[in-house]
């Protein structure tokens, strides 16, 4: 029960942070922009919310006031998404170049950028920036008395239980009313689907897929956060290629969050599956593979392709998305 417990603690965890970005995804490519380098993003966000954290360990912020030096993070980790968005935005949006390029530029610039700054901070050879232990949330964080070894509820509920993830389910309302609900989520579908009819009334269209990408960026940056202190190991430049994961997810779920949030936790599930495969007895051994965690650590990405393969056909992308708009064209 309690290896059951682990799978669907971790599940939410690792879901948390492809749920964001794919909602990232999901508005910047609404409003007619491909977002390629969600990884990039995610990269980013998740550099400097780190270095926060780091700084508020160091001088003794984060073990006096955890949750609010985490959400400090989540807000440093969505500020910067968005300001590195904006290289995207303005590459694709003014100068109306190619958009799957200039995101690919911007994932191969990222970790680059990550680790000569992490040197430039630790000193050269130390990548891995270090995650404080107190970001987690705890039974004692709500005055709870701490429980003695192992119990189901208490490993389901608080082993992996991190601010990001309120946040997250938060995210994840406000996307769909704000999506569905509103005169900017009319707007900003409107410019993704057909953005000389939108410019025809009003809609500045230019302004409006600033702000979808922008809204990408700072998704993006959380979920870099959200990936980085679940899988608990530190900030190396690197989000485990998460980015290109979360875009299968938005097109699984078909651009729209509540799927989007379904994709989120099969794939995550999945990850965790590989993640535990030597505790799964219902799992097949492969006699004779010699080192059988490496294939199952391929399992989530080749789902992804599978997956995609039979459901990309049904996908319905917005019909403008990674058209430049020309405003003197009709």
């Amino acid at each position: 029960m309690i290896v059951f417990a682990n799978i669907l603690s971790l599940t939410v965890a690792f879901a948390v942070p492809l749920l964001l970005v794919a909602l990232g995804g999901m508005f910047s490519e609404h409003s007619g922009v491909i977002n390629i380098a969600l990884e990039g993003m995610m990269i980013i966000g998740a550099l400097f919310a780190c270095l926060t954290l780091q700084a508020f360990d160091q001088n003794g912020f984060g073990e006096a006031y955890p949750q609010l030096a985490m959400l400090i993070a989540i807000l440093v980790a969505a500020l910067c998404g968005m300001i590195f968005s904006l290289l995207l935005a303005f590459a694709a949006i003014n100068l109306k170049a190619d958009q799957t390029i200039g995101g690919t530029a911007l994932n191969q610039f990222a970790p680059a950028f990550a680790v000569v700054l992490t040197w430039a901070i630790q000193g050269q050879g130390l990548t891995t920036i270090r995650i404080p232990s107190w970001v987690r949330i705890t039974r004692e964080t709500f005055g709870l008395a701490p429980v003695e070894g192992q119990s189901f509820w208490n490993t389901l509920i608080f082993k992996y239980f991190f601010l990001t993830t309120p946040i997250a389910i938060v995210l994840l309302i406000v996307s769909y009313i704000v999506l569905y609900k509103t005169r900017f989520g009319l707007r900003l579908r409107a410019c993704g689907e057909h953005p000389q009819a939108a410019d025809s009334v009003g809609i500045n269209v230019y302004r409006m897929r600033y702000a979808g990408v922008l809204i990408s960026g700072a998704l993006g940056g959380i979920g870099g956060l959200a990936y980085t202190v679940a899988a608990g190991s530190g900030f190396s430049s690197d989000v485990g290629g998460y980015g290109f994961l979360a875009l299968a997810v938005m097109i699984f779920g078909n651009w729209k969050p509540l799927p989007i949030l379904g994709s989120a936790v099969f794939f995550a599930l999945f990850k965790v599956i590989a993640a535990y495969n030597s505790s799964l007895t219902f799992l097949p051994d492969f006699e004779g593979v010699r080192d059988i965690s490496n294939l199952y650590q391929m399992l989530p990405y080749i789902v992804t392709m599978i997956v995609l393969v039979f459901t990309s056909k049904k996908s319905k992308a917005p019909k403008a998305e990674g058209v430049p708009y020309d405003k003197g064209s009709r």
